[in-house]
């Protein structure tokens, strides 16, 4: 067989590509030199300026920290007679050297959208593009696309650094797809901050990465605004966002905070309490909006008489159509309760301040007596009665504990089933009470309708969002500023109890001003991550559990199908033992996806067989060899190899049909390379 025949410019653009790597060290250097400088300069100075500067110097020369991550993975080629005919080569980091030329462009750099989206049909200018497969610093291969020559090009299939990365092996994190970010994906990735992005993607299809790669152009494109208002990411689990969590630092950006739901709300009030499932699902229901503010506003009253206030050696009546006027139109004002209470007063006061006026008291005068008012206990006392401060705690404390006050104020909205399921006896005092995860999002609805919200990001990106209950959209909703939001998510995986089957749904939960801000929904359809004939077997449980979406098909043709191995059911562990130790043998990390009840068992055989399995729901650990997973947190998840263990006693679960069959869905879609389905019981219908 003929030896390879290596690229031309194989050892030319190796040099290039050292010379970047010293021009980098030469960078970081010098970033280094400032940071020691602008130490001093505060040490000297002790001003804010001197410590903001210090601030940004710092952020500067960590984010020119790559560790061992390729430098730069393509480089393109203008055409001379449609462009300048430039040749710019794409990477992590913008790297110049020290005349200030580029040697390396920031990927998110708009010079850079060609490198993705540049096809034979439109090369977008470009004469050539070439991609780089790097092994520790070695350029060991170039692959070139010869754009002015489209048949160079058609039906080429998948470039082979391309089809490389996507098949690599799983480390238990995931990686930057900087280099091999697809046109559709990339269009995504650059949207505008001013929008609200809507992405169904099903299994494979980079959803995921798209919307952290979306957060890094943000802050590169937009790096003024967000430098204070940041980027939250919001995942689904603490394991999903542990496996997710290097991609943004890889990429260069630390300004993002990353949480659940539940970890954004759980410092200020203690989860302690558990519930059932209905309960859960009635909490999640948008109506409890609509509960908790009809309970705020049952607070406050109207006196039946006049008021009479002591104003100096006079006094101002005030009666109830007066008082009531002041109420509605501070309601009127949008703004926060207990913001409303305070304009409410003022216009207490400017009523007693007319009447006064009327009574042909000079301005002055009046203006002290106002003063008087104010400080006066007689109007406090008024307001106190007529419009108390309220608290979240205590105003969702009421709805619970207080049978009347619920009654009332959920007499259009809520059945008598429901408000018996929402009962409860509660805490003689807030910090005693036992808070349920359903309880968060009422508690910060009512903190934003109290006191509003408390922090607002630059951008929001929400991932397996069709998993959120409409009153955790609300939380999520409320923290974006003007509605600049990326959901991700595939209604085909919406597996949670008050879980979303639709993205309108979603997007009124958030609560989305469409004249403020625009919407965009993409939908993308090509898997990158399993294999064809995997996808292919999970896309059959589609036509019941998501008719209206789109199936996914893969780029990767090729790659055997599920391989089903059907046991007895005391046979069901050796036969799980004996795939896993096939697989481990070719693969570097294998999943056992396990229905809850069967975790056990499994987990207890895979360690008495000697493959020292780790127990991922006590462990945040995913590079291990072998971990044993619940079926309920795999989502997000990937593993080189997936063995699901008795895929029908996920119907024997306590769950609607429709939610075990979406399960099932997820587990299917968790496989990079290999797919081994062992079972005792028969196979769901709707795989046959």
């Amino acid at each position: 067989m003929d030896e390879p025949v290596e690229h031309p410019d194989r050892a030319a653009e190796q040099a290039y590509l050292d010379a970047a790597g010293a021009a980098l060290v030469a960078m970081q250097t010098r970033a280094d030199a400032a940071v020691v400088f602008g130490a001093r300069r505060v040490e000297e100075e002790a001003s804010a300026d001197a410590r903001i500067a210090q601030g940004y110097l710092e952020s500067r020369a960590e984010s020119l920290e790559l560790g061992d991550v390729t430098l730069a993975f393509g480089r393109i080629d203008e055409d001379p007679l449609l462009a300048d005919g430039d040749s710019w080569y794409v990477g992590r980091r913008h790297i110049e050297n020290e005349a200030g030329d580029p040697l390396v462009v920031d990927w998110r750099a708009p010079v850079a959208i060609p490198f993705y989206r540049a096809t034979a049909a439109d090369p977008q200018g470009l004469e050539l593009r070439r991609r780089f497969t790097i092994d520790g610093g070695t350029l060991v291969a170039l692959f070139d696309e010869h754009l002015d020559d489209p048949e160079s090009v058609v039906g080429a299939g998948l470039p082979d650094p391309l089809l490389a990365e996507i098949e690599r092996s799983r480390s238990g994190e995931m990686s930057d797809i900087v280099s091999t970010i697809a046109a559709e994906q990339d269009e995504i990735i650059r949207a505008p901050l001013s929008e609200c992005v809507i992405v169904q993607g099903g299994p494979g299809t980079g959803k995921t990465a798209v919307g952290l790669h979306r957060a890094a152009f943000l802050l590169f494109e937009y790096r003024r605004e967000l430098a204070t208002t940041q980027v939250l990411v919001v995942g689904p689990n603490r394991m999903f966002l542990r496996y997710v969590g290097n991609v943004l630092p890889s990429l260069g950006e630390t300004a993002v905070t990353q949480a659940t739901v539940q970890s954004l709300l759980d410092v200020k009030y203690r989860v302690r309490g558990e519930e059932s499932t209905d309960v859960a699902v009635l909490k999640g229901d948008v109506r409890m909006a609509q509960v908790l503010r009809a309970a705020a506003l049952d607070k406050l009253s109207i006196p039946k008489e006049e008021a009479r206030l002591g104003v100096g050696a006079r006094t101002v009546t005030l009666n109830p159509e007066q008082i009531s006027m002041a109420q509605r139109t501070a309601l009127g004002r949008d703004v926060p309760m207990n913001d409303a209470r305070s304009i409410y007063g003022q216009l207490l006061v400017r009523e007693a301040k007319q009447q006064l006026l009327d009574r042909g008291i000079d301005e002055p005068a009046v203006d002290s007596a106002a003063s008087q008012l104010q400080k006066g206990d007689d109007l406090k006392k008024l307001i106190a009665r007529t419009w108390p401060n309220l608290g979240a705690t205590t105003l969702v404390q009421a709805v619970l504990g207080n049978k009347n006050l619920l009654k009332r104020a959920s007499s259009s909205v809520l059945s008598d089933d429901e408000r018996a399921l929402l009962q409860r006896k509660v805490a003689k005092a807030a910090k005693d009470e036992a808070w349920t995860i359903a309880d968060l999002a009422l508690l910060d609805e009512a903190e934003a309708l109290c006191s509003g919200t408390s922090k607002q990001y630059g951008h929001v990106v929400v991932d397996e969002a069709q998993d959120l209950s409409a009153m955790a959209l609300r939380v999520v909703g409320r923290r974006a500023r003007r509605g600049s939001v990326t959901i991700l998510g595939d209604i085909a995986q919406a597996t949670a109890p008050a879980a979303q089957s639709s993205w309108d749904e979603v997007i009124g939960a958030l609560g989305i001003d469409h004249d403020e801000t625009a919407v965009r929904v993409s939908e993308l359809t090509v898997g990158y991550r399993v294999p064809g004939p995997i996808l292919d077997y999970a896309n059959r449980l589609l036509p019941t559990t998501a008719p209206s979406i789109t199936p996914s098909t893969s780029v990767r043709h090729a790659g055997p199908g599920p391989e089903l191995v059907e046991v007895t059911a005391p046979g069901r562990a050796h036969a799980v033992i004996d795939a896993v130790r096939a697989l481990g043998g070719e693969h570097q990390t294998t999943g056992v996806i396990v229905p809850g009840p069967l975790l056990g068992e499994t987990f207890d055989a895979l360690a008495a067989a000697g493959l020292e399995p780790v127990d991922t729901t006590k462990s945040q650990t995913l590079g291990a060899k072998v971990s044993v997973v619940d079926a309920a947190v795999a989502k997000g998840l990937e593993f080189d190899a997936v063995v699901l263990v008795e895929p029908a006693a996920l119907l024997d679960l306590a769950l609607p049909e429709l939610t075990a069959l979406r399960l099932l869905y997820v587990a299917l879609t968790r496989a990079v390379q290999r797919l081994t389905i062992v079972h005792s019981q028969p196979l769901p219908k709707q795989l046959s």
